[in-house]
C-alpha cells in the first residue's frame, strides 16, 4: 500500500500538533494573523477556508471541516453529483501541509498552506486530487524513478472593471515587447519580489502573445510541490495584480478567437540520480526508460486532454497555428507538438533536458495533471513503449510523401475528450473509481451547461473563474 493510504493515528496528530505549535510561532513571528487552507476542485477552481495563525495546531492536529460537495462543483459554482459524492450530507477534515506554510508577501497579515483531504475517521478522502499526485509520485518512487516537474504559468493581466466587461489591457504594446514590461513594471518587480520572499525560485518572467498576457516559469520540483508552486504563484500573481488596480485571468481562452493563457507541464523523469530524458542511444539522447515513459504521456495524451485542458473554454485555446499543441504528436523544440522535447543547451543536456506538455492550459487542476501524466509514463515504462516517429515541422501542414499518416489531432470538444478519458484504463486504475467517477460528472455538467453556447459566451462566462 502506498504510504499516503496510512490512516492518521493519535501519534501522527500528536506529532503534527507538535510542528504545528512551532510554524505557527514562525508565522505569527512574521506578522500572520491567519492562515488560508486551499485545494483546487475538479472545476480547476482554488477553494479556501482560514484559520486563525493560533487556530493552526488544532487544525494541523484535527483539520479543518469542509463538505465533500465541492468535488461537484463546476466552474459557475452550481453543483451536479456522480455515483459516490454529491448532496448536502457529509464532512471532511482539511490537512494542512506545514512543509509548504509560508507568509504571503501581497497579502500582509495572511500565511498560506495547500492542503490533503481526509474523511473524519482519518482515512484519506478518495476524491482528495492533492493526495492522488501524491499517490503517482509514491508509486514512481516505488520504482526506483524520480519525477522532477514544473508549470508554466500564463495570464492576461486587465483594468479593473465589472465582472462582465471585456478585459482592457492595461498597457499597449507589442508581443513579447519591452514597452510592455516597461508599463507594468512596478507591478511585476513587486511580484518578483514576492515571490522571492516566499520561497519560489522563478527561472523567467516575460510578456507573451496576446494582449496583456504575460508568462512566468519557475524551478523543477517534485510533482506535489510542483503543484502547489503552482497555486502559490497564481494567487500571488492574483494579489499582487490586484494592489496595483489591476485584475487577472488564468483561463485557457479570455477572448474568443484569440490565443489563450497555457499551463504548460514541463516533466523529466530520474534514476539514481542521471536524466533519463539525456545520455541514452535513444532519439536525442533520450534512455531506453526515458522514452518509455514519455512514448506513455503521448499514447495517452487524447485522454489526458480531459485533465490537463478540462474548461469549457479550452477547445477554444487548443487550435493549430497558435502553439498550443493541438496534435498528438512530438518534436524536438517543435512548439506545435503536444509533446515538446527540450534537451537544452550544449554542455547543459543532463540536466536541463525534459519534455513539455503543451496541450495543458490555466484550468487544469495542476494536482490531476501531475497525477494523470505521471500514470500514464508509467504505463509507458511498464509496456517498453518507444516514441513514433518524430515531426519535425508544423503537424497541421500536409505530410511529406513516404513519413507517414498526418498526426492526430486532439479532442476539439468536451464529448470528444470525456470519450477518450472513459475510455482510458490507465487514468481510471489510476485515480480509482470515486475520483474518477466525479471527476467524470463535473466534466459531463459542464458540457452540459455550455451545450450551444457561442465561443465569445464561453469565453465571457469562464474568463474570471480561473
Amino acid at each position: 500500500m502506498d504510504a499516503v493510504d496510512e490512516e492518521l493515528r493519535p501519534r501522527d496528530r500528536a506529532a503534527r500538533a507538535e510542528e504545528a505549535r512551532q510554524t505557527a510561532a514562525r508565522l505569527h513571528a512574521e506578522g500572520a494573523g491567519g492562515v488560508l487552507l486551499t485545494w483546487v476542485d475538479n472545476a480547476g477552481v482554488t477553494r479556501v477556508k482560514g484559520v486563525p495563525t493560533l487556530r493552526l495546531e488544532h487544525a494541523a492536529a484535527w483539520g479543518v471541516g469542509a463538505s465533500p460537495v465541492f468535488d461537484v462543483f463546476l466552474v459557475d459554482d452550481s453543483a451536479t453529483s456522480g455515483r459516490f459524492l454529491g448532496g448536502p450530507v457529509g464532512d471532511l477534515r482539511l490537512l494542512p501541509d506545514l512543509d509548504r506554510a509560508v507568509p504571503l508577501a501581497a497579502q500582509p497579515g495572511w500565511a498560506w498552506a495547500p492542503v490533503d483531504r481526509y474523511d473524519q475517521d482519518g482515512t484519506p478522502h478518495p476524491g482528495c486530487q492533492r493526495l492522488f499526485a501524491r499517490r503517482m509520485a509514491e508509486r514512481a518512487r516505488a520504482r526506483g524513478l524520480e519525477l522532477r516537474c514544473a508549470f508554466e504559468v500564463e495570464w492576461v493581466a486587465a483594468l479593473a472593471g465589472a465582472p462582465d466587461e471585456d478585459p482592457v489591457p492595461p498597457v499597449p504594446g507589442a508581443a513579447y515587447g519591452m514597452d510592455r514590461v516597461i508599463g507594468l513594471s512596478d507591478c511585476l518587480r513587486d511580484l518578483l519580489r514576492a515571490l522571492d520572499e516566499q520561497g519560489v525560485a522563478v527561472h523567467q518572467l516575460h510578456p507573451e502573445y496576446a494582449a496583456g498576457q504575460y508568462e512566468l516559469s519557475v524551478a523543477a520540483e517534485d510533482p506535489v510541490a510542483a503543484a502547489d508552486t503552482c497555486v502559490l504563484v497564481r494567487q500571488t500573481v492574483r494579489a499582487v495584480s490586484a494592489r496595483h488596480g489591476l485584475r487577472v485571468s488564468f483561463a485557457p481562452a479570455v477572448e474568443a478567437g484569440r490565443v489563450g493563457n497555457g499551463g504548460h507541464l514541463h516533466l523529466s523523469p530520474w534514476r539514481d540520480g542521471a536524466n533519463l530524458c539525456h545520455g541514452g542511444p535513444g532519439p536525442y539522447g533520450l534512455t531506453a526508460e526515458g522514452e518509455a515513459f514519455l512514448a506513455g504521456v503521448l499514447a495517452e495524451l487524447p485522454a489526458l486532454t480531459a485533465v490537463g485542458a478540462p474548461g469549457p473554454a479550452s477547445p477554444l485555446r487548443l487550435v493549430p497555428d497558435r502553439w498550443a499543441g493541438a496534435y498528438r504528436c512530438w518534436g524536438r523544440e517543435n512548439r506545435e507538438a503536444a509533446l515538446r522535447l527540450v534537451t537544452g543547451s550544449a554542455g547543459e543536456e543532463a540536466e536541463a533536458a525534459n519534455a513539455e506538455v503543451k496541450c495543458f492550459d490555466g484550468s487544469a487542476n495542476p494536482y490531476l495533471a501531475v497525477g494523470a501524466v505521471i500514470a500514464a509514463g508509467l504505463a509507458g515504462a511498464d509496456a517498453g513503449l518507444t516514441l513514433p516517429p518524430e515531426v519535425r515541422g508544423d503537424p497541421a501542414a500536409p505530410p511529406e510523401p513516404g513519413s507517414g499518416p498526418a498526426p492526430e489531432r486532439l479532442p476539439q470538444t468536451a464529448a470528444e475528450a470525456l470519450a477518450r478519458f472513459e475510455d482510458s484504463a490507465v487514468l481510471r486504475e489510476a485515480m480509482g473509481e470515486v475520483l474518477h467517477d466525479t471527476f467524470r460528472a463535473v466534466r459531463q455538467a459542464e458540457a452540459r451547461l455550455f451545450a450551444g453556447a457561442a465561443p465569445d459566451q464561453v469565453a465571457a462566462a469562464t474568463r474570471w473563474r480561473y
